[in-house]
């Protein structure tokens, strides 16, 4: 997911550029996104066991804009894609049941 030059911390923005790669005269992406399998280089954790973002509050609008399937009860293919290819199931409506405190 590329995202705008202009966002990276040496142009004005919050994204840590020593993170990024330009991937275009005007786009950046992450480090490890253009490889193959991708891994950004922001991630922490092993994917299916336990992960988080290491730039959560500093990440790209790319990233701000993409969700997990049914969090807000939409569906997402995308993330059902990417967890497939990590060998997860697809997020359902009912994970964020179970993930709900009890009131």
């Amino acid at each position: 997911m590329s995202f705008y030059w202009g966002e990276a911390d040496d142009a004005y923005g919050l994204v840590p550029a020593g993170l990024t790669v330009q991937v275009g005269r005007h786009l950046r992406a992450m480090v490890g996104t253009d490889r193959s399998p991708p891994r950004c280089g922001a991630l922490l954790g092993d994917v299916g066991e336990a992960v988080a973002c290491s730039i959560f509050e500093n990440r790209s609008s790319t990233c701000r804009a993409s969700h997990p399937a049914w969090e807000d009860g939409i569906p997402n293919p995308e993330c059902d894609r990417a967890r497939t290819r990590h060998g997860l199931e697809p997020l359902t409506p009912e994970t964020w049941r179970r993930r709900k405190p009890a009131a």
